[in-house]
């Protein structure tokens, strides 16, 4: 039995690919201290949202929250992009649909690992969890075009 590898990324594993990275370079402790230390404009403010870090100084459900938003990023993402990209119809395959795919599984994504993750701060409450997915759901809107041009990429089922 041989087993052959494509050379063709799919959709979700190609917009998966471009979260982890941007999780991973824009999320990073260093590009978040860089951008609080001036006015950087909002898309580069916006890209230090889901901000990780391993900071001593802080309280051990913050740093848990921050930690486990980005990684649930990252898998919501490749769940959503999965789901909606399998769902696409066969009259919808255009590149338009696709990086309305990627671009909307990303505003869900962001939305959902923030609410979840809300419960997890110390003053935890609905309405702050609320709060906490609309900034998120923000954060995949103004971000997000980058997944859709990521998930049009790759081939699709």
């Amino acid at each position: 039995m041989a087993v052959t590898r494509s050379r063709y990324r799919t959709a979700s594993s190609a917009g998966t690919l471009v979260v982890f990275l941007l999780v991973l370079i824009f999320g990073s402790p260093w590009y978040v201290d860089w951008v609080n230390s001036g006015n950087r404009g909002l898309f580069l403010e916006t890209l230090a949202w889901p901000a990780w870090n391993f900071d001593t100084d802080q309280s051990v459900r913050d740093l848990l929250a921050a930690d486990l938003k980005a990684i649930l990023l990252v898998l919501f993402t490749a769940v959503f992009i999965t789901l909606l990209v399998g769902a696409q119809l066969a009259s919808a395959r255009g590149t338009i649909s696709a990086i309305l795919t990627g671009w909307a599984a990303y505003i869900f994504a962001a939305a959902l690992a923030a609410l979840i993750t809300a419960f997890l701060l110390a003053d935890a409450s609905v309405s702050s969890a609320v709060v906490n997915a609309t900034g998120g759901a923000g954060y995949g809107l103004i971000v997000g075009w980058i997944i859709g041009l990521a998930s049009m990429a790759g081939r699709r089922p």
